[in-house]
């Protein structure tokens, strides 16, 4: 694993198209290439920072700061006298806002999604409180399951303003990239999150037992202007997922 994140590693210094200034966010990138690539496995362990730093000629602070970042995002999980890992529950920042398609990349696996629903309607009451939109506008439905690989891990259900996504279909795996092409990406978002026990049919289109514990998740997503772009439930396996929040004193 060494020698393929050396390699990454310079192939990106060498690279002026991609180039990056700045030694530890080129690390960052190449380590998260080789885990995309799967040089490296989920539950393996990184070469020590001494290791690193003496193979790609760094100082230890440059891979400190490196390595820091993607524990961050998840990617990375750290063991006190062990070492540094591949994370392999699927570890979810609430400090940032990305998405499904967007978390699962970063780890080197490949989201997809099964539709069960690409729909344009009017607004029900509820959608229309949670965007805030007057009777009558229509909207984009989307529901779908969310997979990793053939490893199913949530359940969604997102209704859009149509104003800013005419056609569903546009939905393939990423809401997200979808909105971005027309500059309605959201920017911010409030989340609440509950403890549920999967019903039966949840866990069948999952995959697990009924009545496994589960995450239940309200997602609304704004745009600059304040506008709500996105209303997204969700039901997340909890045997996979963690959410992690960083907290801090005034």
């Amino acid at each position: 694993m060494q020698n393929a994140l050396a390699d990454e590693y310079r192939r990106l210094s060498r690279d002026t198209t991609t180039h990056q200034p700045l030694a530890y966010l080129r690390l960052r990138r190449a380590i998260r290439n080789v885990i995309q690539h799967r040089d490296i496995e989920p539950g393996q362990t990184l070469p020590s920072e001494r290791d690193l730093s003496q193979a790609l000629g760094l100082s230890r602070v440059t891979v400190r700061k490196a390595i820091s970042g993607l524990v961050e995002e998840g990617l990375l999980t750290q063991r006190h006298g062990a070492g540094t890992f591949v994370a392999e529950r699927i570890i979810k920042p609430m400090s940032r806002l990305t998405s499904f398609t967007e978390d699962l990349r970063a780890r080197g696996l490949h989201p997809r999604s099964e539709f069960f629903e690409r729909s344009v309607g009017e607004v029900t009451p509820e959608e229309s409180m949670a965007l805030n939109l007057s009777p009558g506008v229509l909207v984009v439905r989307l529901h779908r399951v969310r997979y990793a690989e053939d490893e199913p891990l949530a359940i969604e259900r997102t209704v859009v303003p149509a104003s800013v996504l005419p056609d569903p279909h546009e939905v393939h795996d990423s809401l997200y990239e979808a909105l971005e092409k027309y500059n309605c990406r959201p920017v911010r978002a409030l989340q609440r999150l509950r403890a549920v026990l999967l019903g039966a049919r949840q866990a069948r289109l999952l995959h697990v037992t009924a009545g496994s514990a589960g995450l239940h998740i309200e997602r609304r997503g704004f745009l600059e202007d304040g506008r709500v772009v996105e209303f997204t439930t969700s039901w997340y396996r909890g045997d996979i997922y963690d959410f992690v929040a960083e907290l801090q004193t005034d």
